[in-house]
Parts: C-alpha cells; sequence; structure tokens
C-alpha cells in the first residue's frame, strides 16, 4: 500500500465519501459526485459528494441548535476540547501533511508546516479561552458601574481556499469555536479530501466529549455552497479566503443583508531590497517567498524592488539560485517546488508570460512548462523572473504562479512608492541594515500593507499576530493578537446600584 493510501485509511477517508456532515453524522444528498485530482500525478485520488439545498439546510438547523448549546459552556472549558483537538492533530501530522501534501501539491515540508500552524493556533485558542477581556469604565453618574462583555455571534460560516487547504480553515474554527460560535465550512472544490480528514478528526474529539451534532460542519461543493452561505440570514459572520473577485461578490452579498465579513483576499507583495541590505539573507527570503507553494500563497513574494546599484548582482544570484532548485513529485523532501494546482493555473501562468514578454519585460529567469517523466500531470512549470518598468501594467496584477517582477528604484522613498502604487495591501518586506529606512518602511508613511516586515520576506506568517490586508486585500483580520473580536458581538453594561436614577450627560427629566 502507497504512503497516500495508508494516510487516507489512518485519516478515515474512503475512495467514496459523503461530503456533508455535522459531525459524526454524515448526509445522503442528491448532488453529483466531486473528484479530487493530485497535480502531482494527475490521479484520481478519491471523490465526495456534494451537498444538495436539503442537506444544507439540515446542517444548518444543526448547526442552529448546537450554538445554543455551545455558547453556554464555559470558555476554558470550550479551551479543553480544543486542546485535545490540537492533540489529535499531533497524532495525525504526518498522514494529514502527506495528505495536503499530495492533493494540493506543495511541498512536504509546507504540507507538515500546514498541519503545525493547525496544531498551533489550538495551542493559541486555548490560551485565549481564559483571556475574552472586556474593559470597564468609569460612570459619570454615582453609583453606577460601567463594563463591557463580548458574547457569541452564532454561526460562522466559513470559505477557504485551495492554497492553505486546512490551515486557514483552523485560523477561524478554533477561534470561533473558542468564542462560542460554531462553524460550517466550505472547503475549496480542489482540495475536498484535506476537509473531510479534518472533519473526522474534530468530529471524533467532540464525540469523545459527548458534545451535540452541529459544532462542526462541512458542506462540499461549487460556487453555489458560497452562494447560499454568503445569503443566508441564519449566518450572521462570513469569513472568505481567495480572489478578490470572489471577496468582491461575498462582501456584498453578506453586506446587503446586514451580515459581518471578514475578507482575506489576493496580494501583491513585494520585497524593497536596499543598497545597504545583507544580500546573503535578501536572496534567500526573496527565493522562498517566490517559489514557496510553487507561487500559489497570498503572501507569495512577485515583486522584487531593487536598488540600481545591486539590481544586476540580485539578478545573478537569482538566476543562479533558481538553477539550483529541485522541481517535482513534493512527497520527494529532495524536491523544493511542486505542480501548480491544476492545468488551469498553468495556462494563466503561460498567459501572464506571454503578456509581460510583450510588454517589454526583459528576461532574467525564463519561464517554461515542464514534460518528460514525473510531469506527466502538465502541472510542473520552472520558476522565472522579469524585469519590469515601475508602470508595467503586469506587475499591477497577481498570477497566482511562480512569476516575479524586477524593479529598480534609486532612493527608499521611490521604493515605498512603487511598494504601495499596486490595488492589493496583503504583506510586504524591506531588506535593511539602517535604521533610519527600516524605520520609515513601518511609518505611517510607509508600508500600506497589513504585514509589513524588517530582514524577512513577506512569507510566513506566525499565528500570533493577527493576519489580513489593506485595499483590495478584503481589510479583514484572522489568526492572533486580538482578531477574536470579529468573532464576537460587543455589548456595553451599565448597572445601577443605588436608589437614585440620574441621567447621562446630566439630563433633568422630573415630573
Amino acid at each position: 500500500m502507497g504512503i497516500i493510501e495508508t494516510s487516507l485509511r489512518n485519516l478515515g477517508v474512503q475512495a467514496a465519501s459523503q461530503g456533508t456532515s455535522s459531525g459524526k453524522n454524515w448526509y445522503d444528498t442528491q448532488g453529483e459526485w466531486l473528484a479530487s485530482f493530485s497535480p502531482v500525478d494527475g490521479n484520481e485520488i478519491g471523490k465526495v459528494q456534494v451537498s444538495d439545498k436539503h442537506a444544507y439546510d439540515s446542517v444548518v438547523k444543526s448547526a442552529l441548535k448546537a450554538a445554543t448549546f455551545w455558547r453556554d459552556v464555559p470558555a476554558p472549558k470550550r479551551g479543553e476540547v480544543i486542546r485535545q483537538i490540537g492533540n489529535a492533530l499531533r497524532e495525525k501530522k504526518n498522514d494529514l501533511g502527506n495528505l495536503v501534501s499530495y492533493e494540493m501539491g506543495k511541498s512536504l515540508q509546507e504540507g507538515l508546516g500546514e498541519v503545525q500552524e493547525m496544531i498551533d493556533i489550538c495551542d493559541f485558542a486555548v490560551g485565549l479561552s481564559r483571556q475574552l477581556y472586556g474593559f470597564t469604565m468609569s460612570s459619570e453618574r454615582p453609583e453606577h458601574q460601567m463594563y463591557e462583555q463580548w458574547h457569541p455571534l452564532g454561526i460562522v460560516g466559513i470559505l477557504s481556499a485551495f492554497n492553505f487547504p486546512v490551515a486557514v480553515w483552523s485560523w477561524n474554527a478554533m477561534i470561533a469555536w473558542v468564542c462560542g460560535n460554531v462553524c460550517i465550512w466550505k472547503p475549496s472544490e480542489r482540495t475536498p479530501l484535506s476537509a473531510l480528514a479534518c472533519q473526522q478528526i474534530v468530529a471524533d474529539v467532540f464525540d469523545r466529549n459527548g458534545l451535540p451534532e452541529g459544532i462542526s460542519c462541512l458542506v462540499t461543493g461549487d460556487y453555489r455552497i458560497g452562494e447560499w452561505i454568503s445569503n443566508d440570514e441564519r449566518i450572521p459572520l462570513v469569513s472568505a479566503t481567495g480572489s478578490t473577485k470572489m471577496g468582491r461578490s461575498v462582501g456584498q452579498t453578506v453586506a446587503a443583508r446586514l451580515g459581518k465579513a471578514i475578507l482575506e483576499l489576493g496580494g501583491n507583495n513585494a520585497v524593497i531590497i536596499s543598497e545597504k541590505a545583507d544580500l546573503d539573507l535578501a536572496i534567500r527570503a526573496a527565493l522562498f517567498g517566490a517559489v514557496g507553494t510553487a507561487g500559489q500563497r497570498c503572501t507569495t513574494t512577485r515583486r522584487l524592488i531593487v536598488h540600481d546599484s545591486l539590481f544586476e548582482e540580485v539578478a545573478q544570484r537569482l538566476k543562479n539560485a533558481y538553477g539550483k532548485l529541485s522541481i517535482g513529485n513534493p512527497l520527494d523532501p529532495h524536491n523544493h517546488m511542486g505542480p501548480l494546482i491544476d492545468k488551469e493555473a498553468v495556462e494563466k501562468y503561460l498567459e501572464a508570460v506571454r503578456k509581460v514578454k510583450a510588454e517589454g519585460g526583459r528576461t532574467i529567469a525564463d519561464a517554461a512548462l515542464l514534460e518528460g517523466e514525473g510531469f506527466e500531470s502538465g502541472c510542473y512549470v520552472k520558476p522565472c523572473i522579469f524585469e519590469v518598468k515601475e508602470d508595467s501594467k503586469m506587475a499591477q496584477h497577481e498570477t497566482f504562479a511562480p512569476l516575479l517582477y524586477m524593479i529598480r528604484y534609486r532612493n527608499i522613498e521611490d521604493a515605498i512608492r512603487i511598494q504601495n502604487n499596486v490595488p492589493q495591501g496583503l504583506s510586504s518586506a524591506i531588506m535593511t541594515t539602517d535604521l533610519r529606512e527600516a524605520g520609515a518602511f513601518l511609518s505611517a508613511a510607509g508600508s500600506d500593507c497589513g504585514i509589513a516586515n524588517v530582514n524577512i520576506g513577506t512569507s510566513g506568517a506566525e499565528i500570533g499576530g493577527a493576519f489580513g490586508g489593506e485595499k483590495e486585500t478584503g481589510g479583514g483580520r484572522e489568526s492572533g493578537s486580538d482578531a477574536w473580536k470579529a468573532y464576537m458581538r460587543r455589548q456595553t453594561n451599565t448597572i445601577n446600584y443605588g436608589r437614585e436614577l440620574p441621567l447621562a450627560q446630566g439630563i433633568k427629566f422630573d415630573i
């Protein structure tokens, strides 16, 4: 039995599975079957039966019932359940990492890292279960106390993307759960089996604790499921990860019914390499940032803004480094980069390359579709680099592939302006040993992104910080810091413990 077959068996994922669940209960549907094909070799891994509207409504009803129970469980008790989920993920780390790597195509190291990220957010949520703090305030009225507290919203809908098929769901689910919410997850139709495995893991934990169905729900399918969730007034919060186009649709739909949305959308991330940079550090940061996950991260480095005095040296060193990359089966630990998610992604990569060349881009490391033994799936490409002008139209857009643009600059003010002069605003970085340059980059007049780093790349966020961006990236925040507040409703409370009824602002209303 091969490694993937063994992992699927250990994870409890069948070759043909139902894809609609409210926990241990898997619903029969009349939906079509959705096959999951690995971009690694083009083989079918398995298939799931997608949800129909009847099964979806059954899931929502189950979630509504569970929400009234789960919100009354003390937060530290909820944290204890999440601690157990973290331990279950530790036990399944290798199997789930293998499946993520094979189904999505990212390197095994990144697949295992994604599961570790899930474990980390569990640990964070456990601590948070005793820190859902409100504030106390001084009242202007005598014998009055004021404070605020936070209550669960109810159901949180989670729409996740293929590039992080499990980690981004966990950012939302673990925080939502510890805050007293229940979750309905619609995973990417490109990576449904990884989602099924996660649902099995958490459902087992909830079941062992004697908890009701509906706290963790899974609904597989295509964009129609996302539309049901976005339009559903029973779901007060929708967290959506994906393209800006998708986010606009979700945001507008949810806002029209006065619901809440957390949107984590496209990125067009840049690294500024100063003339005062540690170049060894800068090259390593740029290499992983541009090539990791085959350029399919929202935090992928897509633009390299390099001081004119170092431009040719950086270009040559990157070209040399690209020549040493090993591309192939991501389950082979010797390979640095696996395939793109599917042939549609390959076509978008090739089309972007054609356009940048037509625009006059100078080739530094050329693009290519890899063919032959080991590349039979048709999804393997070479990462490429082009020098473009500051006003390049192609550099304004996100191509979800290992396509890196290099742009020259002369002073730090110009570098920051170029960095900010795109519609997206997710992640950014500067490589410099100059304190003044670092300070300028991090100032209010510096990077306009939600993430701004010094002497590390744009990719690889830790769960302790809030994750998200500005402008067309959506403006939402997930994961750490106080991002938990988006999953709750704030309530201000005033208590009068006296015998009089003074009004605020000194208003008199005596009869």
